[in-house]
Parts: C-alpha cells; structure tokens; sequence
C-alpha cells in the first residue's frame, strides 16, 4: 500500500475512561503501562480470560475498583492489540477503527507508514496484603502507553487474512453495520529500524503528558507544537502555561515535521526495554 508522503502522528486515545470502565489503567509497580480495554457486548472475550503474569485483568480490575460493575462474565474490545496475551507465533499487533472515528482518520490522510501513539488514563499501583491497590497520593495521568505504525490496511471483510480473524473489528457485522478498517502494523518502525512496528511500552516520565500537578488533560507539550496542525486543537488549545488537549476525538492527527517526530521517537525510546 502507498505510503503518505508526509507521515502523520496520530494521539489516539484508548483504554479505561471515566464513563467505559469508571477508574485508570495501572502502572504496575514493575513500570508496566498496562491498559485496560473498554467493556463491550458485542465482543466474545472475557476480561476473566486475559491474563498478564498469572492474574486475569478481571482479578485486577476488582482490586483497583471495588465497586466496578464489571463481573467475570464481561467481555471487551482488546483494540489496539499490541501486547501478545495469546503468546502465540500466529499473533500480530492490529488495530480496528470504524465509523465517525474512522472517518477522520481518512478524511486527514491517515495510510500506511503514519504512527499511531497510544495514550490513555493511568495511576501508580502497589501491592497491600497481595492485592493491587491505588497508591492513594498517585495523581491521575494521561501517559503514552505504545505505538504503531501502520503496514497494511483492511477495508472490507473478504481482505482480511485468515490469521487476523481473531481481532474484533474482523467480525463481519461491523461491516455491514458501517464503517470499518482494520490496521495491521509495520513489521519495523521507519524512524528506527531496531525497534518492532508496533509495541507496548514501559513508564518512563518522559512518556507523561500531563503536566506536574495538574488534571490529566492539560499537557505539557513542547512550544515547537504551536507550529503544528493538530486535529481537534489550535493555536488556543495553548494556555498559560499548559496545553489543553480536547476532551472530544479519540484520534488527534498531526502532520508531523523532523520536531514532532524527533519528539515521538525519542518517547519510543524512552519506553522501550
């Protein structure tokens, strides 16, 4: 597929929110950024059935947030899929989009060989008595959490490989129903060719993007960015002495320059180890 001449950075936000899932992913006490995927019905797989390091992110879920009204028969969206839970040779990070979020995407240009960087809620954990709690001083953070960067692109059901059928945007009434694509990533990344197309990633602070002592969607982004097209933004989502990032969109696209991507790759740097 026809790589964009300019590459884009996509922000795209994913994971547990206030209104799908009511609390934050956890930073695990090791580092690990782990994202919670949203509830979904239309989905088959079950939060009960995932599991990282011995513990189903339904056990996890209930640690952090007593009260969530998720029980072990709940299923998810695990979109993007970028950390391998089947651990299985046949895997491949993939990430659907559909619809009105998926109609921006196109409407900017998004193709193959743009990024994708993942951020989401999270919140320092720690372990009390074995079970995972909140470390009740830990503020709330909006943290990049992974990239990818796309290689192929699907657009109707019969261009799906037979290996990507496991993903949940290759259910064929998400076709039917409307728009739907579904991304599968590069096998390198362009900007560094030692690192995978696509990967979780690991805290580190530089891959915050809340600024100190502040609510989650004000950030602390570089002057260069006021120079940037960013979707959902302009030059007065600058504040005095924030960024105020859109509380709409799930995906912020930006044409980004040799600063936007010097900045991305040193935040895949940074996460990677």
């Amino acid at each position: 597929m026809q790589q964009s001449q300019t590459m884009k950075i996509i922000l795209s936000r994913k994971g547990f929110d206030s209104k799908y899932g009511g609390c934050a992913s956890p930073i695990l006490p090791g580092g690990t950024l782990l994202s919670l995927p949203i509830p979904s019905k239309s989905d088959e797989l079950r939060y009960s059935e995932i599991e990282y390091e011995g513990r189903s992110l339904y056990e996890m879920i209930k640690e952090l947030h007593p009260g969530s009204r998720i029980t072990d028969r709940y299923t998810c969206h695990l979109d993007p899929d970028i950390r391998n839970y089947r651990l299985s040779k046949e895997w491949w990070p993939l990430f659907g989009q559909a619809n009105q979020a998926l109609r921006h995407l196109d409407n900017n240009g998004v193709n193959a060989g743009d990024l994708f960087l993942f951020f989401g809620w999270f919140r320092h954990t720690e372990f009390v008595d074995g079970r995972l709690r909140f470390v009740k001083s830990a503020p709330n953070l909006h943290i990049i959490f992974g990239y990818f960067q796309i290689g192929e692109i699907y657009r109707t059901i019969n261009e799906i490989p037979e290996e990507f059928e496991y993903h949940p945007h290759a259910n064929n009434g998400i076709f039917r129903n409307g728009m739907n694509s579904i991304y599968a990533a590069s096998e390198n990344l362009s900007l560094d060719s030692t690192h995978p197309g696509a990967s979780i990633l690991n805290y580190d602070d530089s891959l915050v993007l809340t600024k100190k002592n502040m609510s989650r969607s004000k950030w602390n982004l570089p002057d260069f960015f006021r120079d940037v097209n960013m979707t959902y933004h302009t030059k007065a989502s600058f504040r005095d002495g924030y960024f105020q990032s859109a509380a709409i969109g799930q995906e912020f696209v930006i044409n980004a320059d040799e600063k936007v991507r010097d900045w991305a790759l040193n935040k895949i740097n940074k996460g990677i180890r």
